[in-house]
């Protein structure tokens, strides 16, 4: 068994025992590790919502909250219950509802970033298997850092 495997194995119980609010420490590089010790980033409040019938599109919501003394960014994200994983953005340009995939997201430190319907929100494109009211998908960002952050995102039919 090598050092990847145990740490995967304790990221994993540890996410079984954070619940709904799932948290898991950013993993660094060697020489950033004193930099981020006792730093963590947690995805609260996550959730997918559920279309009232089978598309092969989905969007997620949720909280990114970032506790660390130095920025947050990710880069992008991915799930083995989707085909593909993306960060977008909706705005309202004169007078139109746009959306954006946005190459990065920047949280500042102690800052947190919303993931929200008609706002900054997760693109969940072409589901392996149906899902269901009630399930949970996992989700990993990728940190610009090379590191990454696990989140847990409950699947619902509304919003909470």
């Amino acid at each position: 068994m090598n050092v990847s495997s145990i740490r995967t194995g304790l990221a994993l119980a540890a996410l079984i025992a954070a619940g709904t609010a799932f948290s898991v420490a950013a993993k660094s590089p060697p020489k950033a590790a004193a930099a981020t010790a006792g730093c963590l980033a947690q995805v609260r409040e996550g959730w997918v919502r559920l279309p009232p019938m089978q598309m092969p599109m989905m969007a997620g919501f949720g909280r990114i909250e970032n506790r660390c003394a130095a920025p947050v960014v990710i880069v992008g994200a991915s799930s083995a219950a989707f085909a593909d994983v993306s960060l977008h953005e909706t705005r309202i340009v004169d007078g139109v509802s746009k959306m954006r995939a946005l190459p990065e997201l920047r949280i500042a430190p102690d800052g947190a970033a919303v993931l929200k319907p008609g706002g900054m929100h997760l693109m969940l494109m072409q589901p392996h298997a149906p899902l269901k009211e009630g399930s949970r998908v996992a989700i990993e960002f990728r940190l610009k850092d090379g590191g990454s952050l696990l989140g847990e995102f409950e699947v619902r039919k509304a919003a909470p």
